[in-house]
């Protein structure tokens, strides 16, 4: 009866290291099974020595001892296991920590609970070493029943929520609502958006990239005011539809695409649902709404827009477009660009690095200028914009400089950083893990990203030998010095070298930043 208890506490605690990496991991899958699938099949994640060892020597005791001497091997040896994987859990760095929001906390109490009865049913029928090793690995695959569990819950709750957000909306006659979605660029264009106008109106955005829709929900129920004149509202889709369900909950009256891209590809399948989804934050614009769309993008460009709403086009390349950046120049201390407004050249400066951010800036610029913010004032706020973090953020750090492009990065921005990285002095470093999350074209899209890198890059530091191959084989193609190229297992472990390396006449490009979900 003792040793049964203490055993139950044992495979709890064992257990409950598990519970937390594969809801960590569950989290970062945004919760989709589909998705935690292809990180629990496709990756190593569960390659965990110490784990490997213990079942093995678990099955060894099981085979080979008996009686009193089996039940103490057992106990010792999981003893010993739930210290070592509580103690490694406790001393690894993650990329993105475990968020344990309301339902994460649900999720837990239920995983407790079924690896509890889980328990209860293996020493029934199991040797106890053998119960030790289900502590290790059941986990991963309780996630399928707790989500299939908790779904018609989560599902009511949701709803519940959304409808208090719609009911805040609706009581707001007067709110100014801007939606902004695009493949890439959708954040910082959210950020520039707010500097351009919050010293004229009490402007509220989502805050980081809070673009879902219980995001959205989230932050109009804690942080919406009766006071507020204009929501900011960033819509993120990786699915067809998701872009209408938001637009008919939101109902922007002002909307920008920003670009359209192959990002999402694995969940979208083809290019022509991207096009569509994204197009929709357009097409679903009240009649006497205001669309401001980017046609440097060829997708955008040639769509053909069933909205009879005004049209605002943005370029750099495109000069029909009513808002044309010319006169691009860049630096380490940013940027600067000439804009005609009402057929006046106005001078632009700003310390943010990178054509598309001068897109975004064009976005921003336009919508300002629709709400009628002073032409003056936007100069003035373009210049006082504050760089987006970890998108193209110039930084010193240990006195080298810096370019953070580590979010999410995408095939055309990731060429736009080279871009940037290529007219610094000193030596030109770049450190990436490569792209993600391309579908069928990721390998196509970091061989050209690792082609690319020829005469714009002196260094390149890869992160991951399998995540990297193809950034390999894209450098060796292109000619690119592979004596200047290194293969790392870890960010630790660039930085180490970085630092070991390089001065601050240098400067390092740090391009995407892979969530712990694809490091393992």
């Amino acid at each position: 009866m003792i040793f049964n208890l203490l055993f139950t506490g044992l495979f709890l605690a064992l257990s409950a290291v598990y519970i937390k990496n594969s809801l960590h991991m569950f989290q970062q899958n945004r919760y989709e099974l589909y998705r935690y699938t292809n990180w629990l099949f496709n990756r190593r994640n569960l390659h965990f020595s110490p784990a490997i060892i213990y079942c093995a020597l678990m099955i060894v005791l099981t085979i080979f001892l008996k009686g009193f001497a089996y039940d103490g091997a057992v106990f010792v040896l999981s003893a010993l296991m739930a210290v070592v994987a509580l103690y490694l859990e406790s001393k690894k760095t993650y990329i993105k920590k475990l968020v344990v929001t309301a339902r994460v906390a649900r999720q837990i109490a239920f995983m407790l609970v079924l690896m509890f009865f889980a328990l209860i049913i293996s020493v029934e029928y199991l040797k106890v070493g053998i119960v030790g090793i289900i502590a290790i690995y059941l986990p991963y695959l309780m996630i399928y029943l707790m989500a299939v569990l908790t779904h018609p819950m989560e599902t009511m709750i949701k709803k519940h929520y959304e409808n208090e957000g719609r009911a805040i909306l609706d009581a707001m006659d007067n709110l100014i609502k801007i939606g902004i979605t695009g493949s890439f660029g959708k954040t910082t264009t959210k950020n520039l958006v707010t500097d351009m106008i919050s010293d004229s109106f009490y402007t509220l955005m989502t805050p980081a990239s809070y673009n879902t829709p219980m995001g959205i929900t989230r932050t109009i129920r804690e942080h919406m005011k009766p006071i507020h004149e204009v929501f900011v509202c960033e819509m993120g889709a990786d699915h067809v539809g998701e872009i209408t369900y938001l637009m008919d909950y939101v109902k922007p009256k002002y909307g920008i695409v920003t670009s359209i891209g192959p990002q999402h590809l694995q969940t979208f399948h083809t290019m022509a649902n991207i096009i569509k989804e994204k197009m929709a934050m357009i097409e679903k614009l009240p009649a006497d709404g205001v669309g401001i769309i980017n046609i440097d993008n060829e997708y955008i460009r040639d769509y053909k827009i069933r909205n009879s709403c005004r049209i605002k086009t943005i370029g750099i390349d495109n000069k029909d477009a009513d808002y044309v950046a010319e006169n691009i120049k860049y630096s380490k201390e940013g940027s600067s660009f000439t804009v005609t407004i009402d057929d006046c050249p106005y001078q632009f400066k700003t310390a943010l690095l990178g054509e598309h951010n001068i897109m975004n800036l064009l976005a921003a610029i336009a919508l300002a200028k629709e709400l009628g913010v002073d032409n003056d004032k936007i100069v003035r706020n373009v210049a006082k914009a504050k760089r987006v973090e970890h998108r193209l953020e110039l930084k010193k750090i240990n006195g080298i400089t810096f370019i953070d492009n580590a979010f999410n990065s995408n095939p055309v921005g990731c060429k736009l950083s080279l871009d940037v990285l290529a007219m610094m002095d000193g030596k030109r470093v770049i450190v990436t893990p490569g792209l993600i999350d391309l579908g069928p074209k990721e390998n196509d899209c970091n061989y050209e990203f690792g082609a690319y890198m020829k005469d714009r890059a002196d260094f390149a530091v890869l992160v991951g030998e399998k995540q990297t191959a193809y950034i390999r084989k894209g450098l060796k193609d292109s000619g690119f010095d592979l004596d200047h190229v290194l293969t790392v297992s870890s960010v630790k472990e660039a930085f180490a070298f970085i630092y070991g390396t390089f001065s601050s006449n240098d400067t390092i490009l740090l391009e995407n930043d892979l969530p712990d979900a694809f490091s393992n």
